[in-house]
């Protein structure tokens, strides 16, 4: 697995698809902050987003979409001067999974959000700017457009396990964006995500990931990233912010988190899987990253889980 693939299984991203909005005329709609990431789509017309505390509006045109990756108030909207209503009434009194703004419905908005499991603020969400827009003539805006169109399809056909496709669907999606920021804007992402617009890091990154449990060196990461050792440690502590082997450290202990959250196999059974050979090294290892034992992480991840619900638009 590459380290994108392995950070968005890690942390569990589910898409959740929620009420369209058709509008026209003159309209503005102000919702309030989202739980998890929160997408939109324009799939007809133009309009503009302003989100809390980011700059000044975005003007969306068809074929946009955009990710807010934070919890902040946004108001989509035709015009800066119309006052806004609250999405909640407007989402309540929606019909056929739409829900309806000002006179009209020339323009028209899909979206829903992405829900993760326990680390993904730490692991993905803070290494994102709080906003990533995506224009539709840019690259991977077209597999955008297609992801968009098969939800499309999926729920209006009404076929067989149709939402959990358009879930799957809508993760899709989700990559594209991410492909797509880290190839337009390197320099507002941080940690691993920075380090795969650097050619040489990202080639390390996949080896570590490839085969977490090996004892790596940095001389053969840096065979594997055709540079020389001096230049792959410069460059991995430039871009992701830690040595090649503090990164491998923890990683793995994400991986042995994710078995404690998950499992029931016994402490040297994940020691083993992850690349330590004893119990007690794990532990050491595991405490000075997550700041508490393994089994104090068990028992603290054994209560019920609260899973994020579903938000308008």
């Amino acid at each position: 697995m590459d380290p994108l693939e392995d950070v968005l299984t890690l942390v569990e991203t589910r898409g959740h698809l929620s009420t369209s909005l058709a509008a026209g005329g003159r309209w503005a709609v102000r919702f309030e902050p989202p739980q998890g990431v929160k997408f939109n789509a324009v799939r007809r017309g133009s309009c503009l987003l302003e989100v809390d505390g980011v700059g000044g509006p975005i003007a969306l045109a068809e074929g946009d979409c955009y990710l807010l990756t934070g919890p902040r108030s946004f108001t989509l909207r035709s015009d800066l001067e119309t006052s806004p209503v609250p999405a909640g009434p407007l989402f309540a009194r929606a019909e056929d999974g739409v829900a309806r703004a000002g006179l009209g419905d020339d323009v028209f908005l899909v979206g829903g959000r992405f829900s993760f499991g326990a680390r993904a603020q730490e692991l993905l969400l803070d290494r994102l700017p709080p906003v990533v827009h995506v224009p539709a003539a840019t690259p991977h805006a077209e597999t955008v457009r297609w992801a968009l169109t098969a939800i499309d399809e999926e729920l209006t056909r009404g076929q067989p396990a149709a939402g959990l496709v358009a879930e799957h669907l809508a993760v899709v999606m989700l990559v594209h964006v991410l492909r797509l920021h880290l190839a337009r804007d390197p320099d507002t992402a941080s940690g691993w995500l920075a380090g795969l617009s650097d050619p040489a890091v990202a080639a390390a990154l996949t080896s570590l990931h490839r085969e977490p449990a090996r004892a790596w060196t940095v001389a053969e990461l840096a065979r594997a990233a055709a540079v020389s050792r001096s230049t792959l440690a410069v460059r991995f502590k430039t871009s992701v912010g830690q040595g090649p082997l503090e990164y491998l450290t923890r990683w793995r202990i994400e991986l042995a988190a994710r078995q404690l959250r998950q499992g029931s196999a016994t402490l040297a059974m994940i020691a083993r899987s992850v690349g330590y050979g004893s119990e007690s090294a794990l532990s050491v290892a595991f405490k000075r990253v997550m700041g508490t034992s393994p089994g104090d992480y068990r028992r603290q991840q054994a209560g019920p889980s609260s899973p994020l619900r579903g938000t308008p638009s």
